[in-house]
């Protein structure tokens, strides 16, 4: 039983910290490479399965029948944070968010946890569990069961269960030239966690990276109501870069961004002076910087930074901004567009 006494930070039992334990992108390409060799081209064998691993989207979707569509991902890893219950929190919200970054309404989830019961008693991840439940009812879903295993490191996740109507199914590769792109959430929670780690976080910042993680993106569920809404994804362990080149890739685009329009917690460019560049930022930068034109290094550390829960990056039809906009801000959001869907050139991404 765990005492008043006893404080355990849970990052300092993991190998790599949260995004830091994903595959990157590029490793990731080949594991996928190969097994899609031997794997049913989609639509041959399961016709009611209307988005699967071929658009490496948020999550999978399956017709039901009568205009209807059941949503399904799952998402975990390591401790990003040292307290359980906000670790619990913080991996929750992430898991959800890959529902509404569909378009979806989340509806049930489960859980999955491995635990170190060796190093960490089990009173410890009722902790995590108990912060998983408070994010999932302020979702209005329950955490309704799931799996464990005892393991090396602490791992926690959740697999989530969501349900759309057909016509308000948003992908991640459906943008079309001219499309505005907005992100809903600041970017940075990458180096405040590492300013965290490293002891340099100005106290004034305590917390604010976690809150972040934290919060949900329910404005998905309004999203997938916009017809003018193009395309849809979140922001991840990849950084806006990596997921903003999945979305224009898998369009046939380009993209340009504004970065003084991109929205980006306080202070970046201090912590970056004390190098506080989590290690998940270079791999990101190797695994698609070959696609992305010129840019500062303080612009590749920032958009390159992997991000947890981040924000949701959408693709408004040209002619719509304003509109969208108004939405936005009846939700309590204050956007402004960062960029842009181009005709394909020869990288990517531009910076401008």
């Amino acid at each position: 039983m765990i005492t008043q006494t006893e404080t355990y930070k849970l990052t300092q039992y993991s190998t790599a910290a949260g995004s830091g334990c994903k595959i990157s992108s590029d490793v990731l390409a080949k594991i996928l490479h190969g097994a899609d060799s031997t794997s049913p081209v989609i639509g041959a064998n399961y016709a009611n399965l209307l988005v699967g691993n071929d658009s490496r989207d948020d999550a999978a979707i399956m017709e039901l029948g009568n205009g209807e569509a059941i949503i399904s991902t799952t998402d975990f890893f390591t401790p990003i944070v040292d307290d359980a219950a906000d670790f619990g929190r913080i991996a929750a919200a992430n898991a959800i968010s890959n529902v509404y970054a569909m378009g979806g309404e989340p509806i049930m989830a489960v859980a999955i946890l491995g635990w170190p019961l060796d190093k960490l008693p089990p009173e410890l991840a009722g902790q995590v569990l108990a912060g998983a439940r408070e994010t999932c009812a302020a979702a209005g879903i329950p955490l309704a069961g799931g799996h464990s295993i005892e393991s090396p490191e602490p791992i926690f996740g959740l697999a989530v269960t969501g349900r759309t109507r057909l016509n308000r199914i948003k992908q991640n590769n459906t943008g079309t030239a001219g499309c505005c792109l907005y992100l809903t959430k600041p970017l940075g929670t990458g180096i405040l966690n590492t300013a965290q780690q490293q002891g340099v976080l100005l106290p004034e910042q305590a917390g604010l990276a976690i809150e972040q993680m934290a919060q949900l993106n329910r404005f998905g569920i309004v999203l997938g109501k916009l017809p003018y809404v193009k395309a849809l994804t979140d922001v991840s362990s990849f950084g806006l870069l990596g997921h903003l080149v999945g979305m224009a890739e898998a369009s046939g685009l380009s993209a340009e961004i504004h970065f003084d329009k991109i929205p980006q917690l306080p202070g970046l460019e201090n912590y970056l002076s004390y190098s506080t560049i989590p290690d998940c930022t270079h791999k990101n930068w190797d695994g698609y910087s070959h696609k992305v034109g010129a840019m500062t290094e303080e612009q590749r550390y920032i958009l390159a930074d992997p991000q947890v829960n981040g924000g949701l990056l959408i693709a408004i039809e040209p002619g719509s901004a304003s509109e969208f906009e108004q939405v936005a801000y009846e939700n309590n959001l204050k956007l402004t567009s960062i960029g842009q869907l181009v005709e394909k050139r020869e990288n990517v991404i531009y910076v401008v």
